[in-house]
């Protein structure tokens, strides 16, 4: 799986603009994506395609940065979270190949076990439309919140 992900980002990244440069700016958060990018960046420079990449620690900012002309292309998000930022701000940017998808957890510093949580916490989710859906079905699989049926 990791030299199809690895193949089609080096072919979004040379199809990316109107102009081939000879370095190209990738917009990445920080983690995986940028991991996955690293070697990407090893793979696409035996191919003479120089990558600079550019962490964004703000989901927000990397749209908009690529929007803006300031990178090339970007690597970190889902298509429904780029089809909400498409529709949301009115960004001019399509989806020119697949990323990866990471599957959504929880985290935190002081619980160590789902059974640890007591009634009546609270948990942080994404604020994102995309994101925070995924949030509240990986809460309400864990049994810690019941959610309405859609269909009913």
């Amino acid at each position: 799986m990791k030299k199809l992900i690895l193949a089609a980002t080096i072919a979004a990244l040379f199809t990316a603009g109107s102009a081939f440069a000879e370095t190209k700016k990738v917009g990445v958060t920080p983690g995986p994506h940028a991991q996955i990018l690293e070697k990407v960046k090893e793979v696409a420079a035996k191919k003479g395609l120089d990558l600079d990449i550019v962490e964004f620690s703000d989901y927000v900012v990397p749209n908009q940065a690529l929007a803006d002309g300031d990178i090339d292309i970007n690597s970190f998000q889902h298509q429904p979270y780029l089809d909400n930022q498409v529709k949301e701000r009115g960004l001019d940017i399509v989806s020119v190949a697949k990323s990866v998808n990471f599957p959504m957890a929880g985290y935190s510093h002081k619980i160590k076990a789902l059974s640890d949580l007591k009634d009546g916490a609270s948990v942080a989710i994404p604020n994102d439309p995309s994101n925070g859906g995924r949030a509240l079905i990986l809460l309400a699989d864990q049994k810690l919140i019941t959610l309405k049926d859609a269909s009913a």
